[in-house]
């Protein structure tokens, strides 16, 4: 039952310390669930990608998703449906409480002084930090655990074309009978998961 202490306490300080949004406070999150055993690199980054799959926000899903598996990957005995809904309601409330209310705060705040040149001044300094958040997160995703969980290089190489490939598509436009258009994520998730299907799964 330590478990679930475990994860409404990790969660709060993610939920309070988690500036920058899902993609920021992924290295966060996995310092706080990986590390300390509850699930494997590899089972956490299944989690990002199925949260980023599933409509809402990432860091919300990924919590829902942490709290239903942890408790299980822990304990044998907390393996039933109950006891894995009741992790993943905690974890998920945890997680957004915290926001709720410091967002209930600081709008109020914030829009009682938004001509504030210090509140200018704050919104410039965190504006970079965010992109550096956000970036340290891409970074940690790069690792064997996506690329080449079964250790062949062939597969690697593979799933790093799939990565560039998928990245082209949706950063640049795609000239199509004189219009330009930008490939809906959705599409390239739906597209790589096929081939994922055909190059693995066949």
């Amino acid at each position: 039952m330590n478990i679930y202490w475990q994860l409404v306490w990790a969660y709060l300080k993610i939920g309070i310390f988690g500036f920058g949004g899902g993609y920021a406070m992924l290295s966060l999150v996995e310092k706080a669930v990986v590390s300390p055993g509850w699930i494997s690199e590899t089972l956490f980054t299944d989690i990002v990608a199925i949260s980023q799959m599933t409509p809402g926000p990432i860091g919300i899903n990924s919590a829902t998703y942490i709290g239903y598996v942890a408790p299980g990957e822990v304990d044998p005995t907390l393996q039933a449906t109950g006891w894995s809904l009741l992790g993943s309601c905690l974890a998920t409330l945890a997680v957004v409480i915290p926001s709720f209310i410091l967002v209930l705060y600081t709008s109020h705040f914030i829009r009682k002084h938004r001509e504030s040149g210090v509140i200018k001044a704050i919104f410039s300094g965190l504006r970079p930090v965010i992109v550096g958040l956000i970036a340290s997160a891409a970074i940690m995703l790069m690792n064997s655990a996506n690329f080449n969980p079964m250790h062949i290089r062939w597969q690697l190489w593979v799933n790093i074309a799939i990565c560039v490939i998928a990245f082209c598509l949706v950063y640049f436009p795609v000239k199509l009978r004189r219009k330009t258009i930008k490939i809906h994520p959705i599409l390239i998730i739906v597209l790589a998961g096929t081939a994922g299907f055909l190059i693995y799964g066949l």
